[in-house]
């Protein structure tokens, strides 16, 4: 009796559709057109004799076998590039395509002088980056859709992953002109919980500068309004409160053309740790030790400041 099995393309299409949620954008991300992708998802039900989607005019819904039927596609694509992987790990290192999320505390900061570099050095390195939060970012590493991330620790990105610390990024709190204490350093006990202000939920530079500080009730009180740094930045440049800012975005330049004052948050633990992750499962694990190695380089040139951080974990598990 001849078996016919799902193709590695209509796995894709059910994955995609219940990404977006919406034929048409489903279709987009996988460079075909509606119908396309619609008549591939009709053959793969077809093929296992059971309805994955609900169609409406309105609405796509996937069925309860729908559901477990596109978690376990996106193990088995996972799985398949994962076997590209390894082939490909064989040959010349830091070639070919990766896919890396990068949170939006970091990129605008370390990018800029990161990509000329490692286009330097590895010239068949194809990188694709994708800008995310720091839990956005980690499910798409688990999902199989980037291959690392570079992150702020300590986070809680579940389990399964390997991690290669790369720097410490100090906290410094950011002033109005003319309102900085004196003293060449801020103590977490100085600061003015009612003038704080931080970045929205979602971002874990927040949490890491509130931990930081250890006083449970900044949380509470903290008027956590924007929703980028950059933003924070302009609030308190115009005597609206004051903020954290880490060096890594002094270093590239956030505060110039401000009257800002920022000074090192006096803390044991007035830093974040920035990290390369990924995959326990991923074959490449030797290549992502060589890009980590790069990225610590790079950053030492960037932030001068920076230090290759002790072995020690800082993943929340």
């Amino acid at each position: 009796m001849t078996v016919h099995l799902p193709t590695i393309k209509q796995l894709q299409y059910l994955i995609a559709l219940r990404q977006h949620g919406h034929f048409g954008k489903a279709a987009e991300a996988c460079f075909v057109t509606q119908s396309t992708l619609s008549a591939g998802l009709r053959e793969l039900e077809n093929l296992l004799g059971v309805t994955l989607v609900e169609r409406t005019r309105r609405v796509v819904r996937f069925t309860p076998l729908g559901q477990k039927i596109a978690d376990k596609a996106v193990r088995l694509l996972r799985e398949g590039e994962e076997l590209a992987d390894m082939a490909r790990a064989q040959g010349q290192p830091l070639h070919g395509e990766l896919r890396m999320g990068v949170i939006p505390t970091i990129a605008p900061f370390l990018l800029p002088a990161m990509l000329p570099r490692l286009r330097r050095q590895w010239p068949d390195l194809k990188l694709f980056l994708r800008e995310e939060t720091s839990h956005q970012a980690c499910e798409a590493l688990h999902r199989g859709q980037l291959d690392c991330v570079l992150l702020a620790l300590p986070f809680a990105c579940g389990g399964g992953v390997d991690e290669a610390a790369l720097f410490d990024d100090r906290l410094f709190v950011a002033y109005p002109p003319g309102e900085a204490p004196p003293g060449s350093s801020i103590a977490a006990a100085a600061i003015d919980e009612n003038r704080l202000l931080m970045l929205e939920d979602g971002h874990c530079l927040k949490d890491h500068a509130l931990s930081a500080c250890n006083r449970p009730e900044l949380r509470a009180e903290a008027a956590m309004m924007g929703t980028s740094l950059h933003t924070l930045v302009q609030m308190v440049d115009n005597g609206l409160g004051l903020t954290f800012v880490p060096e890594m975005a002094i270093e590239a330049g956030i505060l110039e053309g401000t009257g800002i004052d920022a000074r090192p948050l006096e803390s044991e633990h007035g830093f974040r740790r920035i990290a390369l992750i990924w995959r326990q499962s991923s074959p490449r694990e030797q290549e992502f030790e060589l890009l980590a190695e790069t990225l610590r380089q790079i950053a030492r040139d960037v932030i001068p400041a920076a230090e290759r951080p002790l072995e020690s974990g800082a993943i929340s598990r």
